[in-house]
């Protein structure tokens, strides 16, 4: 596949965004990640400083948005495999700090760069530019999971 052609559209999916031979669903991907408030979402992810924001990150990139319609974007994400939530282990957890935090898919990443989609450079500079509160410039430089 070049950078040129379409996505390959199948339909079935599981839970996982994958079909039913475990492969990821690229026109169901595309589908659901290019909804108007779903690719800001995916816009402030990619333009991330570490590529893995929390909600209140995602919350203070998007007012019109709640925290739950943040969550449910990003539930619909996940479940067509174009996020991933990573998450602390309770022990730990930082007080007063989230302790879950979504990136993106590694085939995600792939599908968008075959279709010109949330360049990585182009995003990151335009995050970058956000005024931010001291809260969120202090989000944004704690450790991730798996880091």
């Amino acid at each position: 596949m070049t950078g040129t052609d379409p996505p390959q559209a199948t339909r079935n999916t599981n839970a996982d965004g994958e079909d039913g031979n475990g492969e990821f669903d690229s026109w169901r991907a595309l589908q659901k990640a290019t909804d108007k408030k779903r690719a800001d979402l995916l816009a402030d992810s990619v333009g991330h400083s570490k590529g893995m924001p929390s909600v209140e990150e995602l919350d203070y990139m998007n007012p019109p948005l709640s925290d739950d319609a943040i969550r449910r974007h990003l539930e619909t994400l996940e479940d067509v495999g174009v996020v991933r939530e990573r998450e602390f282990e309770v022990g730990e957890r930082l007080r007063d700090y989230p302790y879950e935090f979504y990136e993106l898919t590694e085939p995600a990443r792939e599908l968008f760069d075959r279709n010109g989609l949330f360049p990585a450079d182009a995003w990151q500079r335009q995050y970058q530019s956000v005024e931010k509160t001291p809260r969120i410039r202090d989000l944004e430089t704690m450790p991730r999971p798996g880091a």
